[in-house]
């Protein structure tokens, strides 16, 4: 059987990154940047007030502090006047935050420190040269990098960006991918089950996770396990996607749909290759059959159908390759370290992974529902998993357990 870590490898260099994109400030939140972002003015573009008061020549309310001074106002300043003032010796101007400094002002005094006079004003503290007062440049000199290739585009990057006056970044794009359940069982919510069917639930749940992982979701079709079907609705979908994950049909059933579609079924399942797709035994559980390749240049990743399965797929090949394609920080989960709390057994030569309820408080990790690929509901509410390694087939309580941090 072909090792997790094979198979990482085999996922992660079908998955490429696509050509970078210049978009608009809304379209890049969330991306990585393609491209470094070089200031094309200074930031504050002028010298401003940081406060509500009045600009005043520091000399002029020098002894304030214990003489209370009184100087007529000759202007008021409002934030976005463009006229530029002189402040003449002797006299103050009323200015209100973010509002340009006029010439000769040496300082701000707060209008907490005043009577708050309109035609005459009484200066009741003295600040020093530059209090109160933003510089020119003092945040960015026009023509630095303030931002680097690489760094993710968060509602701060989204601020600067838009403070400089740029309408659009350059970015690494989404991942499109196309996720498709298969099986003749599945039935859509609101459908009344007839006898041997099920809800389709694989392709929401991959969805959600392509999301979850900074993709974008093409679609979410389902097919039953006629292999025309299948080919029909994948070619629906023909070059609207970067990736598509297939879920179920790569078993070693009668009725694998996606391996007999691709040329990898066999009545004795000794076939495991088609044009374009490998089909393999991965050693670990659950997951153990997978796929992957290349159809008409796109590549595809076909997990096995138990809900399980499939999320714990994703999680360990899909997940960080997808994001790292999208050149997004992070693109492996948490690994943690956690004292076991109760006992467990894991099948020799298979790497487990376990539901588990992880208590960061305590550093201890609680198995958490049976191992089998069918029990959603354990993994539903779980926020980790368990790493057992393959050499591993018992773990007593008390010992040191890896596990990925979910939450």
């Amino acid at each position: 059987m072909r090792t997790v870590e094979e198979h990482q490898r085999v996922v992660a260099d079908l998955i490429a990154a696509r050509a970078a994109q210049t978009v608009g400030l809304a379209d890049a939140e969330g991306l990585a940047l393609a491209a470094d972002v070089s200031a094309p003015l200074s930031l504050p573009v002028f010298d401003n007030s940081a406060m509500d008061g009045y600009a005043v020549r520091a000399e002029d309310v020098a002894g304030a502090d214990t003489n209370p001074v009184k100087l007529p106002v000759a202007e008021d300043i409002p934030a976005g006047r463009i006229d530029q003032l002189m402040l003449a010796a002797g006299t103050a101007h009323r200015i209100m935050t973010g509002a340009p400094l006029p010439a000769g002002a040496t300082a701000v005094v707060p209008v907490e420190a005043t009577d708050g006079g309109v035609d005459i004003v009484e200066i009741r503290s003295a600040p020093k040269v530059g209090q109160h007062i933003r510089h020119a440049g003092e945040d960015v000199t026009a023509g630095t990098t303030v931002l680097q290739t690489g760094h993710l585009v968060t509602p701060a990057a989204l601020g600067l960006a838009a403070a400089l006056g740029l309408g659009s970044l350059t970015v690494r794009p989404r991942q499109r991918v196309l996720v498709m359940s298969t099986g003749t069982e599945l039935v859509s919510a609101g459908a009344e089950l007839q006898p041997g069917q099920i809800y389709e639930s694989n392709a929401i749940m991959l969805a959600a996770a392509v999301r979850e992982a900074g993709g974008e979701v093409v679609a979410t079709p389902t097919s039953s396990d006629d292999v025309a079907q299948f080919s029909t609705v994948l070619e629906g979908y023909a070059g609207q996607a970067d990736l598509i994950i297939t879920t179920g049909g790569v078993s070693a059933g009668a009725y694998e749909v996606v391996k007999d579609a691709f040329g990898g079924g066999s009545a004795d399942g000794r076939r495991t290759s088609g044009p374009g797709v490998e089909f393999v035994k991965v050693a670990m559980q659950p997951g153990m059959p997978q796929g992957a390749g290349l159809i008409n240049g796109c590549p595809i990743i076909t997990l096995p159908g138990n809900p399980v399965s499939a999320l714990v797929s994703f999680e360990v090949f899909v997940r960080p390759a997808l994001r790292a394609a999208m050149g997004l920080p992070h693109p492996h989960r948490p690994r943690r370290t956690a004292v076991l709390a109760d006992s467990l057994t894991s099948p020799k030569g298979k790497r487990q992974f376990r539901r588990g309820v992880y208590d960061a408080t305590a550093g201890t990790v609680t198995t958490y529902g049976p191992p089998a690929s069918h029990h959603l509901r354990w993994l539903a509410s779980a926020n980790c998993l368990l790493e057992i390694a393959e050499d591993v087939t018992e773990m007593s309580a008390g010992e040191q357990v890896q596990l990925w941090d979910l939450s």
